[in-house]
């Protein structure tokens, strides 16, 4: 059971994820969280390392989409700006917003990778649904009040992986 929660790798950041490694493992296409995974979920807009990061993605042919538990007035002012598709108000881990992605990007669920920074709602989501995941630590250490919640769930998973030696993580 709590294997589901379990990642296929961890990073540090987005910015670690190479599109050159992706696409080495036939990786076409990113369904990626927003808050706390690409900025801080207070942070309207992206940062000039994440636009280059994304110009990169770009550039090597993967498709990317957001997909966010968040309002779609969050999700639509950070996105547009980078010609980015979203889906809002996800309801992650539900798969319903990680199969429409992957559809709407016309690819299988073998060539997408789900990047996020929470174990119960990306992880969790992606791994029920028949994706490839990658955790990676969150951007900002503050949380609104369900993910705090979540937090603290994740942190007893964490252990329990980390004693297991089925996971290296940094908090």
């Amino acid at each position: 059971m709590l294997k589901q929660f379990l990642p296929n790798e961890h990073f540090k950041s987005v910015l670690e994820i190479s599109p050159e490694q992706l696409k080495a493992r036939g990786i076409k296409g990113i369904i990626t969280d927003l808050d706390n995974t690409l900025v801080e979920w207070d942070r309207p807009s992206a940062t000039p390392q994440l636009v280059q990061w994304f110009e990169e993605i770009k550039k090597h042919d993967i498709l990317v989409t957001i997909v966010s538990n968040n309002n779609e007035q969050r999700v639509k002012a950070f996105a547009d700006p980078l010609k980015i598709p979203f889906i809002f108000r996800a309801r992650k881990p539900m798969s319903r917003a990680f199969n429409q992605a992957s559809r709407q990007m016309g690819i299988k669920k073998e060539e997408t990778v789900v990047i996020g920074d929470q174990l119960l709602t990306d992880v969790l989501g992606g791994n029920r649904s028949g994706f490839q995941t990658i955790l990676v630590v969150p951007v900002a250490q503050t949380d609104g009040l369900a993910t705090k919640f979540n937090r603290f769930v994740e942190r007893r998973i964490m252990n329990w992986f980390r004693k297991k030696g089925m996971l290296q993580w940094e908090d």
